[in-house]
């Protein structure tokens, strides 16, 4: 059999398998890689395929070799899974339970199967007292919600729970469903090292659930955690390897597995989303829209992940794109947390804050924990200068994921309005750990550094630097860094980034006060070392504008030819050898 045939056969069983135990998230994820999977071109012309991508652009752009097998990693060393059938359950008792689980009666159905033993109808059991906890705690918070909606509201059966599933465990008596919801209970409770060893043993006995390979990805933190684990060489591996890189901000590696799982998984719509996130982080916006573009193309009714999409043409301020994915997400689904914060940025976009903060909330009333609502709301909390509001969400940001280097940054910005540089100088340090190659983030350093309270312009100036290396599309490291080293004295350095920023603003055909500046500094410059060929350059250049800088370009003129004829002028500004 081949690779290809081999992971849609197991898909396959594994999505009946999940969903026979009510993990209708990991049975979609699974089904949509089974839909990802390439069929073969002998077999399924283009009149019966579903997905035509081969193509495509972002095809060609990720897919740069022919793979025709499963991945090396992903060779599996696990069965495919054919568990075998319970005979402790009942089969009648089991099917009342679930169809309770299935309407939301999650005591319903704990109730119905207290009396049976067998490892299926234990784990349904127990995962319906799980989530019936989870239900009364949301019930909790919304009765005894402090500020923002924060409580001390928790799940009252995960210490029940923690105690039943640990005997199980210790007695052998547990399947992998069963350490996987251990696992979660282990998780919430705080035991994270326990956790971790718990739910490994789960995706070495069952890599097909998702679920626990996202729970097993929220406990690594770290590489060296990452690394650490023993997991078995499987193919699911490398979706969770992908996946995980990427929160460690590994976007290349990230982006080199999902390259390479394209080569049986090329119809994708997952990898494709997963590959745009990448691309987000790195500030590809081009490419992100793009792939989005195809992705909607495919699947016109896909909601998860389009708050992304948004984000990009927010920060491209494409008005009528932002509108109509705005109109289009309402018409689909208007009350999902993505929804409502593509509503919310198209209502920012247009300067109607208060407008995107009622969409923000309700996205939060949706969902508590959705990151990207309490970010983008403290967003448009400083917009409306409204700081203390703005340091409530940045906080419930970073108290979610304290890997979000948004928030980091957002809170900075937020005591920075506040007058307290040195706390904003606290939260920019964090937010550029996070993400290191974000020239914004630098450059907000460097700011923080050159205010009255701090005048440390010597690390300004590091931090300016490291910004002109991030690829800086605002164009304000250079300018800045030319005008911070003029300030301390250090012409030869000011005019090497004058220079290259002139060279930038040439090369984006940019006009303004900067590229005037810049021409001005360096005629001054090269006057002042005699290099009056330059000079006169910088100062022809100057002449084509109205304003002062006019005339003293032509006072500069004026100056080098009575110098260069041997007669003294006394209208001429005399410049000592360094002027600046």
């Amino acid at each position: 059999m081949s690779s290809k045939e081999s992971c849609r056969s197991e898909l396959r069983i594994a999505i009946r398998q999940l969903s026979d135990r009510c993990l209708y998230s990991a049975s979609k994820w699974a089904a949509e890689q089974l839909v990802g999977i390439e069929h073969d071109p002998v077999k399924f012309t283009p009149s019966n395929t579903r997905f035509q991508r081969g193509s495509s652009s972002i095809r060609r752009k990720y897919k740069t070799h022919d793979v025709t097998v499963t991945p090396i990693a992903g060779v599996s060393y696990v069965a495919t899974p054919v568990m075998e059938e319970d005979e402790l359950v009942d089969d009648d008792f089991y099917l009342q339970a679930k169809a309770y689980f299935d309407c939301r009666e999650y005591k319903r159905a704990a109730h119905v199967l207290r009396d049976q033993n067998g490892r299926k109808a234990v784990f349904l059991r127990c995962y319906a007292l799980y989530l019936a906890g989870e239900k009364r705690k949301e019930e909790e918070m919304i009765e005894l919600e402090g500020p923002l909606g924060k409580s001390d509201a928790v799940n009252r059966e995960l210490v029940s729970l923690e105690r039943e599933l640990s005997t199980l465990r210790n007695n052998g008596k547990i399947d992998p469903f069963g350490l996987y919801l251990y696992g979660l209970v282990l998780k919430q409770k705080g035991s994270e090292n326990l956790a971790r060893t718990v739910l490994v043993e789960s995706v070495n006995s069952y890599p097909w659930n998702w679920n626990v390979w996202t729970e097993l990805q929220s406990l690594c933190k770290t590489v060296d955690i990452l690394n650490s684990l023993n997991l078995n060489s499987h193919w699911m591996k490398d979706f969770f390897l992908a996946s995980v890189y990427q929160e460690l901000r590994m976007h290349n590696d990230s982006l080199s597995k999902y390259e390479y799982l394209l080569g049986t998984f090329g119809n994708s719509n997952y990898i494709q989303a997963q590959i745009a996130k990448a691309q987000y982080s790195l500030r590809e916006f081009d490419q992100v829209e793009a792939i989005f573009e195809e992705l909607l193309s495919n699947d016109p009714y896909r909601v998860e992940d389009m708050d992304m999409y948004s984000n990009v043409l927010y920060a491209k301020e494409c008005f009528s794109a932002l509108s109509y994915l705005a109109h289009r997400v309402f018409l689909t689904d208007k009350y999902r947390p993505e929804s409502c914060c593509i509503i919310g940025n198209y209502y920012s976009l247009k300067g109607q804050h208060e407008k995107a903060v009622v969409y923000f909330r309700r996205a939060l009333k949706l969902n508590k924990n959705f990151l990207s609502a309490w970010t983008l709301m403290g967003h448009e909390f400083v917009e409306m200068k409204n700081t203390p509001a703005a340091v409530d969400a940045y906080r419930r940001a970073v108290d979610i994921d304290p890997r979000d280097y948004r928030a980091w940054y957002g809170l900075g910005q937020a005591y920075e309005m506040m007058g307290m540089p040195l706390y904003a100088l606290h939260y920019f340090k964090k937010s550029v750990f996070l993400q290191p190659n974000d020239s914004r983030l630098w450059i907000a350093m460097a700011q923080c550094y050159e205010t009255d309270q701090l005048r440390m312009l010597d690390e300004a100036v590091k931090c300016y630097r490291r910004a002109a290396n991030c690829n800086d599309r605002e164009a304000i490291a250079l300018h800045n860094l030319a005008r911070l080293l003029s300030e301390l004295g250090r012409p030869e350095e000011a005019a090497f980034y004058y220079k290259k920023d002139l060279e930038r603003m040439e090369s984006e055909e940019r006009e303004g006060p900067k590229m005037v500046e810049a021409l001005l500094y360096l005629a001054k410059y090269y006057r002042a070392q005699k290099k009056f060929e330059e000079a006169e350059v910088y100062c022809t250049r100057l002449l084509d504008y109205t304003g002062p800088e006019r005339e003293t370009a032509k006072s500069i003129l004026r100056g080098m030819r009575t110098v260069q004829s041997g007669f003294p002028s006394m209208d001429v500004e005399h410049f000592p050898p360094n002027p600046f």
